[in-house]
């Protein structure tokens, strides 16, 4: 199957996309982008991997679901299409790294392809949803690639830092080797757990810390 992803990234999942699950993920996908409206546009599903080539990585977030509203999903995880108002966990994740740095936001774009070109994979769980139907796409296929993807990381680099935000992001870490990368957990960024430990978490420091600990350029998060 050819599918149309980015190269470096095609050769460490190309074992993938023969496998029986991602055969029958791609027919459901072809079928939901025929048959009604569905979020990213098909030139997006793959962007995360797009802007961060495998060898250029350093830092990963996880997310769940595309969001399910126009000019919203766009391929990486809490992000937004430029000039959509600010989702509240995008908005919650900017303040913390206000807090950490001491200083305004410099580029509040809600895009976020500056934090992406700079190696900050924004995956989201599952890289499609039917439009205003939160979870359409879940348990079709998704999970499963995107778990290859972060196994794939954790075994071939080192030195990565993962964040983790929620209990399903924690959940999804399991295939992280913790003796090689640096894996910062806490609560969502939602407005409904924010306040229960997300805020103060430290992790957009601590990952510049680790970053130059280990002889790698820090993320520019400002």
């Amino acid at each position: 199957m050819d599918v149309k992803i980015e190269e470096t990234w095609k050769r460490h999942l190309s074992g993938e996309f023969s496998k029986p699950y991602f055969v029958a993920l791609s027919t459901f996908v072809r079928g939901e982008y025929t048959s009604g409206v569905v979020y990213p546009p098909p030139a997006q599903v793959f962007r995360a991997f797009e802007l961060c080539p495998f060898e250029k990585t350093r830092v990963v977030i996880l997310g769940q679901d595309p969001y399910h509203g126009p000019k919203q999903a766009n391929g990486l995880c809490f992000a937004v299409d430029e000039g959509t108002t600010l989702p509240p966990s995008l908005r919650n994740i900017f303040k913390e790294i206000e807090n950490e740095f001491g200083q305004p936001i410099a580029n509040t774009s809600g895009d976020l392809e500056h934090w992406a070109t700079q190696g900050v994979l924004l995956l989201n769980a599952t890289l499609t949803v039917r439009a205003h139907t939160a979870g359409s796409h879940q348990n079709q296929g998704w999970e499963a690639f995107t778990d290859a993807a972060i196994a794939a990381l954790s075994k071939e680099r080192v030195h990565l830092v993962f964040m983790l935000w929620g209990n399903y992001a924690k959940a999804k870490g399991a295939h992280i080797d913790r003796t090689k990368h640096l894996v910062l957990e806490s609560p969502h960024p939602s407005p409904f757990s924010a306040y229960n430990g997300f805020f103060g978490c430290g992790h957009f420091k601590q990952a510049k810390e680790y970053l130059v600990a280990h002889g790698e350029k820090p993320i520019d998060w400002v």
